[in-house]
């Protein structure tokens, strides 16, 4: 792959598209192949540019003559951020690899900043595939590698407006309509089993944002959380081989009588109303994974909450629910990513009643 020389002349978009497109393209291209690469970004927010020796220009140009023929040097931020993407790792390990570009960068920087001025230049390294694991910071790391979800966001801004106001506003609605179904399901919840009303627990939002989700609880306060973890964790690395399973435990010992009514007619799910007022989620998108299931993702997998804000209820949710393989479930979500529109969303939200109502998929 040739190293993109973009001259001073060139346009703002013209350069943060090019190398952007490529960054996707290379980001997708490791999705499929499982080959890694490095994306290293040189960051100028916090330079004083009045006293440089050289432009940023010359300094990206420099950041390329020392880079390899198949390495792609470009704005990632015009006039911010400088990127190159490092591909054909070798095996190399992570710590060898980040040394060595250390050393070349600072060379190249030498030749254009004071001492000084070196010293607020940022150097992040963000590896794909990333090693995402909970409590760690891969996730937000790996968000720089997402440049492709960005641009769209900003293309997308009236669409993003609107669909905000609309959780908002149903959220709101739902809350104070459904308060007197709220009550009597709290109290019988009271009434046949010991625990408090909510389960509460660590989700995965948008980008891989950790949030508190809501439910009423269904399950004996009492239970072994390794059945479940074992279960979704098996499912996700074998449902290859796999294509009829389902994507919830059937006749889960840990759920109470009641509970399983909740689950049945997805009543218990009602709480999140309060996680969309919040922000935390959407009322159509893909579900929020639990931290150890997303542990186990295919790369391909990750773009279904890499991407978008997590919903109550989404295409899997009126079309299949718990009688699809994980693999289908996550095509289902990518196809909403892709063809989401405000439309879609009210198609979605009327059908999801008569999903609840039917019961089919759920346990």
């Amino acid at each position: 792959m040739k190293i993109l020389e973009f001259s001073p002349t060139t346009s703002v978009s013209n350069d943060e598209v090019l190398f952007n497109t490529l960054l996707s393209m290379e980001r997708k291209r490791s999705e499929r192949t499982g080959a890694a690469f490095l994306l290293v970004l040189v960051n100028f927010e916090h330079l004083n540019h009045g006293h440089l020796k050289g432009s940023l220009d010359h300094i990206k140009l420099g950041l390329s003559a020392s880079t390899r023929e198949t390495d792609v040097t470009g704005w990632y931020r015009y006039r911010t951020d400088v990127g190159v993407i490092f591909t054909a790792l070798n095996g190399t390990s992570r710590a060898v690899t980040q040394a060595a570009i250390t050393g070349k960068i600072k060379k190249v920087l030498s030749r254009y900043l004071h001492p000084a001025e070196i010293a607020d230049v940022d150097v992040s390294f963000h590896f794909f595939p990333e090693n995402y694991k909970s409590g760690e910071d891969g996730i937000e790391s790996g968000k720089k590698l997402y440049t492709d979800r960005r641009d769209a966001r900003t293309s997308r801004k009236i669409f993003t407006v609107l669909k905000r106001t609309t959780d908002v506003v149903f959220s709101l609605a739902a809350l104070l309509i459904l308060s007197p179904l709220f009550l009597i399901i709290s109290l019988l919840l009271k009434m046949t089993s010991d625990g408090p009303v909510f389960y509460r627990q660590r989700r995965l939002g948008e980008s891989g944002a950790a949030f508190t989700f809501l439910k009423f609880r269904s399950m004996y306060v009492a239970n072994d959380s390794k059945i479940h973890q074992e279960f979704t964790q098996n499912l996700i690395r074998g449902n290859a081989g796999n294509p009829s399973g389902v994507y919830k435990i059937q006749k889960d010992p840990r759920i109470t009588s009641f509970g399983r009514i909740l689950r049945a007619t997805s009543l218990d799910e009602l709480p999140q109303f309060i996680n969309v007022l919040m922000g935390e989620m959407s009322l159509v998108g893909p579900r929020p994974p639990i931290p150890y299931e997303f542990e186990c993702y295919e790369l391909w997998h990750r773009r279904r909450i890499l991407e978008v804000r997590p919903g109550i209820t989404g295409l899997w949710q009126v079309n299949g629910r718990s009688r699809t393989s994980f693999d289908e479930m996550v095509r289902m979500d990518l196809q909403y990513i892709k063809k989401r529109s405000l439309w879609i969303d009210l198609i979605i939200l009327l059908k999801t009643p008569y999903a609840m109502v039917g019961g089919r998929g759920a346990y």
